[in-house]
């Protein structure tokens, strides 16, 4: 894996799974707040919202402590975004950026984003997952206006490549160099876990992760279990997921219900559930816990 990839494992790791909201944004926020010399934030959706305001004052108030914080933001999936919260974090002295904005000579390569979600503190502790910083994301999936989406708390021998993740976007937005312990302090063991981090990143970054996505499904033995916003095989991964089936590897899929934020998305995979479900695939479409009275 590590060779299709160029992406390095890393042994001696822990990492918790944050379910929602409700357990995501907490957690964050505790890093945030507990941070002594560096906090890097990237993330491709930034809206205005009280979730967006509390981060913005939590990273403001680390950076008048005297903490280097640096947040980049992608300049497509942040336009909903209220002026004053840049002047909360950019008024303390917050490091406030917009990755690749649109120009006209910039037309051809307008899908170029960042889609990272980063968040690094002290080189010590690493967030990742779905969660973008909006109000869409608070709660815990109860009804059809709380998102439901998984992060991840990372400690270990694995967060020195989260923070190169993160710098290698700040560099080209900023030209800036992240370097020294401070941003990579000597890595410590934090658990047991093996881990990989790959980057998606343009020109090739798609085929990249696409070809470890199909190197895991071709390795499974027992079981695969794939959770899914939008599941649009196409023609090698459906044939990869098929010859799982003949191998008798046990396969779920589990996708939106009709609350999705992308309805031609969900029409697009149903196309496709002909095959799987013939060849034994359960698949599964996701309903809100609706608490009973």
């Amino acid at each position: 894996m590590s060779s299709y990839s160029l992406g390095q494992m890393s042994e001696a790791n822990a990492l918790q799974t944050l379910v929602n909201g409700d357990e995501i944004f907490p957690s964050m926020l505790q890093a945030i707040g507990a941070a002594r010399s560096t906090i890097d934030l990237e993330t491709y959706i930034y809206w205005s919202g009280a979730v967006g305001y509390e981060f913005a004052q939590a990273l403001a108030a680390k950076a008048r402590q005297g903490v280097e914080v640096r947040v980049l933001v992608d300049w497509v999936g942040s336009l909903p975004f209220d002026p004053d919260l840049i002047h909360i974090m950019t008024g303390a002295g917050v490091r406030f950026q917009r990755y690749r904005p649109i120009h006209w000579y910039t037309l051809d390569r307008v899908n170029n984003r960042t889609h990272r979600k980063l968040l690094i503190v002290d080189g010590r502790v690493a967030f990742t997952g779905g969660v973008g910083i909006a109000d869409k994301w608070r709660g815990d999936a109860r009804n059809p206006d709380e998102w439901r989406d998984t992060h991840y708390r990372i400690e270990g021998t694995a967060v020195p490549a989260f923070q190169a993740a993160f710098a290698e976007n700040w560099l080209e937005t900023t030209g800036e160099t992240l370097q020294g312990q401070k941003f990579y302090p000597p890595p410590e063991p934090a658990g047991s876990l093996g881990a990989q981090l790959i980057l998606s990143s343009q020109p090739n970054g798609s085929e990249n992760m696409e070809l470890m996505m199909l190197a895991a499904i071709a390795a499974a033995k027992d079981h695969l279990r794939i959770g899914m916003a939008y599941f649009v095989p196409d023609d090698i991964a459906l044939q990869q997921i098929l010859d799982a089936r003949k191998r008798g590897v046990s396969v779920d899929v589990i996708v939106p219900n009709a609350l999705t934020d992308g309805p031609l998305v969900r029409k697009g995979s149903r196309y496709f559930w002909g095959d799987l479900l013939r060849a034994g695939v359960r698949i599964y479409e996701f309903q809100p816990i609706i608490p009973s009275c």
